[in-house]
């Protein structure tokens, strides 16, 4: 289900045939590409990226040591972001849109979307939830039990697809991990673009632009993209990362040690 070999740019025709199938059924593709940290500089100024203009998010993961869920195809997380409040997320990726249930799919909250980048794509399927004000830090400090952050519908969702013995309160937390979220509007692009800046706590950092679009204007809006970005001179061709796989294994290495 899902375009492993991320540092090529052109998926094989086996592959577009089951990207075609999963946008069928989906409810909006994000496109996005990560760019290295020795050209983020030089993209950042060519794109007129204005870093006092970012939204701060402080991205909080919950997984097991050995990171149980992940290797499960299951996410966890929570945010709380400057001068919006805080979220809670449990996401199943990869999922295929047409098996899931109906009543699921009417359930508030849930979104099923493509993620495209260089070469790879996959489909999660999303379940939102919105904790209480200041709940996010207190469950992160220890006072109070990591179930409170979801929704009944979000709990049954995560007990449906983690791994026999998971619990939520059982989980460790992995985080945080420091965001700088930009969404702009560039010169010369017909969209909005949202820039995300992961700021991990051993000084490394991701950079990942995106923009998300219909399912059926996917191919031309990728296309437009493409484009803009190279004329710029961003880096397109550079191996792809992944800023939820990347906060959880340096978390994972962290509590091994």
């Amino acid at each position: 289900m899902t375009a492993t070999d991320t540092t090529r740019l052109v998926l094989s025709d086996e592959q577009m045939v089951e990207f075609l199938a999963l946008m069928h059924d989906a409810d909006s593709v994000e496109l996005k590409v990560t760019i290295p940290e020795s050209a983020q500089r030089s993209a950042i100024l060519a794109l007129g990226m204005d870093p006092l203009e970012a939204q701060i998010r402080q991205v909080f993961f919950f997984d097991t040591p050995d990171l149980a869920l992940s290797h499960a195809g299951v996410v966890v997380r929570a945010r709380r972001v400057q001068n919006k409040g805080e979220d809670s997320t449990v996401k199943l990726r990869p999922v295929v849109p047409e098996r899931l249930p109906t009543e699921l799919r009417r359930t508030p909250g849930f979104v099923v979307e493509v993620d495209a980048l260089p070469g790879g794509f996959v489909c999660s399927g999303t379940l939102k939830g919105a904790p209480r004000p200041g709940h996010v830090r207190e469950v992160t400090a220890g006072g109070r039990a990591i179930r409170k952050l979801f929704s009944k519908e979000q709990r049954a969702y995560f007990a449906e697809h983690a791994p026999t013995g998971v619990e939520l309160d059982g989980l460790a937390v992995l985080g945080p991990i420091f965001v700088l979220k930009l969404k702009w509007s560039p010169e010369g692009f017909g969209r909005k673009l949202v820039g995300e800046m992961w700021l991990y706590p051993d000084g490394s950092r991701i950079l990942e632009l995106s923009t998300r679009c219909e399912t059926a204007e996917a191919f031309q809006v990728a296309a437009e993209a493409r484009a803009f970005l190279a004329e710029h001179g961003v880096e397109l061709s550079a191996e792809q990362q992944t800023k939820t796989h990347t906060a959880l294994e340096f978390f994972s290495r962290e509590l091994a040690a």
